[in-house]
């Protein structure tokens, strides 16, 4: 009777332990697909982070239009760790924190021609404050590799 006991005790738990590790093969198969896929989107993202940072750096993308596209880019990447973005592109974080609030689209076209003036002198007068800081950042993201 304590064989038998034993025995149906052992069996259970090497049921146990081979479902145990069939879900820990299961956990391993998943996380690898996650970190493929998080790789393959932050390609992606860097891919198109350095083609707007060329552009914007031969002048064929203004540098407002830049800095949003950028900041909101490197916001995207899974960083692991994180990383400090602002303090590692202080011009480009710079400049979309002083024009992020400006209207665009439909909202820009609503408002006065005055009004609008008004506005990209502001917009010109941040880009201006920030270029030299914006070019040493285009450069850093041309150079921009990812970890592992």
């Amino acid at each position: 009777m304590l064989t038998a006991l034993a025995l149906s005790g052992a069996v259970i738990l090497l049921g146990l332990a081979a479902y145990a590790a069939s879900l820990l093969r299961q956990l391993r198969r998943q996380s690898q697909a996650r970190n493929t896929a998080i790789r393959e989107r932050n390609t992606r993202i860097l891919d198109s982070v350095q083609l707007i940072a060329r552009a914007v750096s031969e002048g064929q993308c203004e540098l407002s239009e830049g800095a949003i596209r950028l900041t909101n880019l490197l916001d995207a990447l899974q960083w692991t760790p994180p990383q400090p973005l602002a303090v590692m592109y202080p011009g480009l974080y710079g400049l979309y924190d002083k024009i992020k609030d400006l209207p665009t689209h439909a909202a820009r076209r609503e408002l006065t021609k005055q009004e609008r003036m008004r506005q990209d002198v502001r917009r010109l007068g941040h880009e201006a404050d920030y270029n030299d800081q914006i070019h040493d950042d285009l450069a850093k993201l041309a150079r921009l590799t990812l970890p592992g």
